[in-house]
């Protein structure tokens, strides 16, 4: 059901790669709720994932930016506000990638170049989006800018390895900079903690499958699909939301505040 509720507002939702990306659902629910936007990924992960498809479906413009690079960025910026024919409300950073993880590197034996990779992709990324947002002046008063985390933030979880580090310096930029964008243009910045969730990059990591089955069990709700998240999205980029910022938001089925439930004691007694 639509309700609305980012009619007229502009926007850029940054990595969506194919059906099964949170980005992906978010950019279906954003033109469902009559909001615009640009599409944007790396040129890399462009090859890899089906964007085309994606931009005609939604009937919006592919602008190639990789995320690490400034030069990229104000290009991005600068041409989806001509593109759109404004201002932006929204901006979603659904960015993050590990060379330790994709290559199996134990945590006890990575590789200190990829590991710099992996903070400046996954967490300085964010604040290299948010500050060129505020110096190409991009952002109307009370916009809304999210980007995608999870709990690895800030508990230890097996072979998450150095994207956990990366998530929690990201988390950190949202309420540093959450600070300085509300108090110069009244925008927001938060981070939304999501349940593990099947995606293309979620699939790559060594075990998921076991762990998305324990968390369904450790959250009352259940996992919260990422159809649930791009709702919540939706809901972070509309005026209803507008006094919310600095926040990381758990949206998680109950799995945070969990610990124990009957499930997984039935499990564990079998």
């Amino acid at each position: 059901m639509a309700y609305n509720l980012l009619r007229g507002k502009r926007g850029i939702i940054f990595g969506a790669l194919d059906e099964n990306s949170i980005a992906w659902k978010t950019a279906l629910k954003i033109k469902e709720e009559g909001g615009q936007f640009t599409l944007t990924n790396a040129p890399i992960a462009m090859r890899m994932g089906k964007i085309k498809e994606l931009a005609t479906q939604c009937q919006a413009e592919i602008i190639p930016a990789d995320a690490t690079l400034e030069a990229d960025l104000q290009t991005l910026f600068t041409k989806s506000m001509e593109v759109l024919g404004g201002k932006l409300d929204f901006v979603l950073h659904s960015i993050g990638m590990s060379p330790n993880v994709r290559k199996d590197r134990p945590y006890g034996d990575l590789n200190y170049d990829w590991y710099l990779k992996t903070l400046d992709i996954s967490g300085v990324s964010f604040h290299k989006v948010l500050q060129t947002a505020e110096k190409t002046d991009a952002m109307n008063e009370w916009g809304s800018i999210v980007a995608l985390t999870y709990i690895a933030s800030q508990r230890t979880f097996p072979d998450y390895s150095d994207m956990a580090q990366a998530k929690a310096v990201l988390e950190s930029i949202a309420r540093s900079y959450g600070y300085r964008f509300a108090k110069s243009k009244k925008v927001r910045v938060n981070t939304i903690s999501q349940s593990p969730t099947k995606t293309t990059a979620g699939a790559g990591i060594s075990g998921f499958d076991v762990f998305f089955d324990y968390a369904q069990m450790m959250s009352p709700l259940g996992n919260a699909s990422g159809e649930d998240c791009a709702n919540y999205i939706a809901l972070m980029f509309s005026d209803l939301s507008r006094m919310v910022t600095m926040q990381n938001l758990m949206h998680d089925g109950g799995f945070s505040t969990t610990g124990i439930t009957e499930d997984l004691i039935a499990r564990l007694t079998k």
